[in-house]
């Protein structure tokens, strides 16, 4: 499986068209339904290697593509989502630099 390769697990004849945004792997419950005692196996179930991380953030970024960005009246929700993201990344890098800048009031 190269770069741009559809999953081993998809297949054309059972799931139809290719959806990125879908996970064509074996379903398993949702973290929202774990307990906390099944917790630790539910995360041993996880792959964890470095291509099914990103796979996982390739299939959420369509996923907000179909939701927000696609659908024939889309409003300007991407867009405030963008900015305000792009405003809390950048506040976080810059945090040590705006944290010795703050006004103390001295008596």
């Amino acid at each position: 499986m190269g770069f741009g390769d559809y999953p081993a697990e998809y297949n054309p004849s059972i799931h139809g068209p290719y959806d990125p945004a879908r996970y064509y792997g074996k379903p398993d419950t949702p973290l929202s339904q774990v307990k906390l005692g099944e917790l630790g196996g539910w995360f041993g179930r996880r792959n964890k290697n470095p291509r099914a991380m990103v796979a996982a953030v390739s299939r959420a970024w369509w996923r907000w593509q179909h939701k927000y960005v696609h659908p024939s009246k889309a409003g300007i929700a991407p867009i405030y989502q963008l900015i305000v993201g792009s405003m809390i990344f950048f506040y976080t890098i810059n945090y040590g630099k705006i944290i010795r800048h703050r006004n103390y009031k001295y008596h």
